[in-house]
C-alpha cells in the first residue's frame, strides 16, 4: 500500500512539474509584446567544429558533428519570433590527423544550419543567419605551422563570405581581399560582426561604420575571439613574418604582434588599444563570442581596468569546456533585447536535458541596460 501511495505521489509531482515547465516555457516560445515594447530576439552558438566527433551523445558513441548539429538544430526550431541566429566561427575544424576537408565541413554546415533550420520571425520571415569565422576557419585558408591534410582548404572561409555577400560571390579566397566584416541593424539596434578579434585593422573599419551609427544607438561586436586575445593570432613579428613550426604565430589578423617577439607572451598593447576604442565608443554595450568553449556572462575591464564591458562567452556542441564531460550541460544562449526599455536579456538554452516533459531546460541568465 505505501508503494502504491508513493507511486501516486510521484506521478503527481512529475504532472505538476509539467504543467510548470510548459507554462514557463510559453513565455518563451511566443514572447507576449506590450504594445509599447520594441523586441528584437536572436539565437547564439559558436564553435561548431563540423569534421570532430563527441565520444558520447544521447546513448551513442562517436557522434559526429553533423549528427549533434542536427540535434541542437531540431531544439532551435522550436522557438519562435526569432530575428536571427549568431554563429561566431570555427564551423570547420582544423584539419590536423584524420579531420575531414573544410569542403566537406562546409557542405554539412549548409545542410543542417541552412536547410535544416526553420526559424522565423513575427512577420513569420525566415530568420537571417549571420555567422562570422573563427581561427580554424582562417588557418585552413592561410595553412597552419603544424601538416594539415591536405595543406590548405579556404571552403569554409569562401563559404562565410558567399553567405554574408551573396552580391559579391568569389571562388578564389585571398585572406587581404576577401575580409569578413559586416554591419546590420535591426529595431534600433547596431550589430556588428569582426573577422576573428577587433585588431587594429578591424578598428579601422568599425570607425568607418560607426560614423552613420547615432552615439545613443546601442551597438553590439560579435567575434570569434576573446577580448583578452591570444598573441598566436597576430602577424609573426619575426624574421620575413611567416607561419612557421619555430615561431609558431597563425597570422590571422594583418596586425603584427607588439608585445615581444614570443608566441606564448601577454597582449598588453593590443588590448589597450581595444580598450581605447571602446572608452571612446561608449554605445558599444555588449561583445559576444566563442573559442573558449563555455557559458559565460562577465564584464571585461581591459589590461588597465579602465573600462567595463559586458561579455557574452557561449558554449560549443562539440569542443564545451564543461559539456563535453556533462552532454547535459550543452547550451545555446536565447537573447531578448527591448529597445524601448533599453534591457537586453540573455538566457542559457540547455538543449540536450533529457527528460518525460521537454527536449531543454533553462540554465543562467542575465539582464544588462544598454
Amino acid at each position: 500500500m505505501i508503494f502504491m501511495k508513493n507511486k501516486v505521489v510521484n506521478f503527481l509531482i512529475i504532472v505538476i512539474s509539467f504543467l510548470s515547465f510548459q507554462k514557463t516555457n510559453a513565455h518563451y516560445y511566443t514572447h507576449k509584446l506590450n504594445p509599447k515594447d520594441s523586441i528584437v530576439q536572436f539565437l547564439f552558438t559558436s564553435d561548431v567544429h563540423f569534421g570532430l566527433v563527441k565520444e558520447k551523445f544521447q546513448g551513442k558513441q562517436r557522434v559526429s558533428a553533423n549528427d549533434v548539429n542536427l540535434a541542437m538544430v531540431k531544439v532551435m526550431n522550436q522557438f519562435k519570433n526569432i530575428d536571427a541566429l549568431v554563429i561566431t566561427g570555427d564551423i570547420a575544424n582544423r584539419m590536423e590527423g584524420d579531420v575531414q576537408t573544410a569542403a566537406k565541413s562546409w557542405s554539412e554546415f549548409e545542410k543542417v544550419f541552412i536547410d535544416s533550420l526553420h526559424l522565423k520571425n513575427r512577420n513569420n520571415q525566415k530568420s537571417k543567419l549571420w555567422v562570422v569565422p573563427g581561427n580554424h576557419d582562417m588557418s585552413n585558408a592561410i595553412g597552419f605551422h603544424r601538416p594539415m591534410n591536405p595543406k590548405k582548404d579556404p571552403a569554409s572561409m569562401l563559404g562565410i563570405y558567399n553567405l554574408m555577400f551573396p552580391q559579391k560571390k568569389v571562388t578564389i579566397f585571398d585572406s587581404s581581399l576577401c575580409r569578413i566584416h559586416y554591419s546590420k541593424d535591426i529595431s534600433g539596434v547596431h550589430f556588428i560582426f569582426l573577422s576573428l578579434y577587433p585588431d587594429s585593422a578591424e578598428r579601422v573599419w568599425m570607425e568607418k561604420d560607426l560614423i552613420k551609427v547615432s552615439k545613443t544607438t546601442p551597438v553590439f561586436l560579435f567575434a570569434h575571439s576573446i577580448p583578452d586575445v591570444e598573441p598566436r593570432f597576430f602577424e609573426n613579428p619575426n624574421g620575413i613574418h611567416d607561419i612557421n613550426e619555430e615561431d609558431k604565430f597563425e597570422n590571422l589578423v594583418p596586425e603584427r604582434y607588439k608585445d615581444g617577439k614570443d608566441v606564448k607572451g601577454a597582449t598588453i598593447i593590443e588590448q589597450n588599444e581595444f580598450a581605447a576604442f571602446i572608452k571612446k565608443h561608449p554605445n558599444i554595450k555588449v561583445y559576444f563570442h566563442g573559442h573558449e568553449n563555455f557559458t559565460e556572462y562577465y564584464t571585461y575591464y581591459g589590461p588597465n581596468k579602465n573600462i567595463q564591458l559586458n561579455c557574452i562567452r557561449t558554449d560549443s556542441p562539440m569542443k564545451g569546456r564543461s559539456s563535453a564531460k556533462d552532454e547535459t550541460k550543452l547550451a545555446f544562449e536565447l537573447v531578448t533585447i527591448n529597445t524601448n526599455t533599453k534591457k537586453l536579456t540573455v538566457r542559457e538554452v540547455l538543449w540536450n536535458k533529457p527528460a518525460m516533459t521537454t527536449t531543454f531546460t533553462w540554465g543562467q541568465d542575465v539582464t544588462i541596460s544598454l
